[in-house]
């Protein structure tokens, strides 16, 4: 089997250069052969979690070490399915709240292979620009393993090119199978949007002639906050608005990624993708995964490609 991994080349070079060349290649070879014979005999070691459940214990989903052809995830390595992506970062998050977490085990070695082959990440999430939300580590991913896009507030208020084109290179030549929209609690630009709506309700709805491309993005939040808001009946509490507007903005934010995205709308509609919501908890660490849009099917059913300078229009988020 030693004899296998040489090639014709192999053994005149041998010849030319006697015994000690020889015993070189040999070694080389037995090097190699151990570490390929590990990752063809590997298997997958983490079951999916079932449909609608939840991993609850780090001990039950191992991190996945050996089911990957470089130790690491790259373009080698197969694409999966959004179900499995999904059950991936299920599993991720139990690691990361038990304190089980394994993201030292990453080497040069691997970043020499995501270098040399290529990346292909299970999921593309758009999230949080907060430093209390470090996507991957939250995940318990390491490098290659998720495509991330962050600003303040998870936004899409503006059909911002930069976020809308990223996803569809994620899942268009990186074949990823699942977008997740990701809030997280005590979300500072969605309690900066709260305040400035209130503000503005109490001033008579009056806006400032000129705007800093901050109060820009916190305006373009309004129509979350203000459906957040009649959805809690009339409540004056910014906190209480501002809790419950964060996962109004998520479903917001994917509504208007598939409106805005004619290629992410039409892999969604034919089954290959799908765009889930979820809520991180700065204080547990644990991700709440919220589904799909629940009116997903009407949205598919809108017409798509809107001009990307526009804001959705208020009245579609709500609808």
């Amino acid at each position: 089997k030693i004899r296998s991994h040489f090639s014709s080349s192999d053994y005149s070079a041998q010849s030319d250069s006697g015994c000690v060349g020889c015993f070189a290649n040999i070694v080389n070879a037995m090097f190699s052969l151990c570490k390929n014979s590990t990752a063809e005999t590997a298997e997958e070691v983490v079951t999916p979690a079932p449909t609608g459940t939840m991993p609850t214990s780090a001990a039950d989903m191992p991190r996945q070490t050996s089911d990957y052809t470089h130790g690491v995830r790259t373009a080698q390595d197969e694409r999966i399915s959004p179900e499995r992506a999904l059950a991936k970062l299920q599993e991720g998050n139990v690691r990361f709240v038990s304190g089980a977490g394994t993201r030292a085990n990453f080497d040069a070695e691997h970043r020499q292979a995501l270098a040399a082959h290529g990346q292909n990440p299970i999921a593309a999430i758009i999230g949080c620009a907060d430093s209390r939300a470090p996507i991957e580590i939250l995940f318990d991913a390491l490098p290659g393993d998720i495509f991330t896009l962050r600003n303040a507030g998870n936004t899409l208020s503006h059909a911002e090119g930069s976020m809308v084109g990223s996803v569809e290179y994620c899942v268009g030549p990186l074949g990823a199978k699942l977008i997740v929209v990701l809030g997280h609690t005590k979300c500072g630009a969605v309690m900066g949007a709260t305040q400035t709506m209130l503000a503005a309700k109490k001033a008579g709805g009056a806006a400032s002639e000129k705007q800093t491309t901050l109060e820009k993005l916190l305006a373009g939040l309004a129509p979350v906050v203000q459906q957040a808001q009649a959805e809690l009946k009339g409540t004056e509490s910014a906190e209480e608005i501002a809790a419950h507007a964060i996962q109004v903005n998520v479903f917001a934010g994917i509504e208007k990624l598939l409106i805005y995205s004619e290629p992410i709308r039409a892999k969604v509609k034919s089954g290959e993708v799908q765009v889930h919501g979820a809520v991180y908890d700065i204080v547990s660490g644990k991700v709440n995964f919220l589904g799909q849009h629940p009116r997903l099917s009407l949205i598919l059913g809108m017409q798509a490609g809107l001009n990307k300078e526009e804001a959705m229009p208020e009245a579609a988020i709500g609808a």
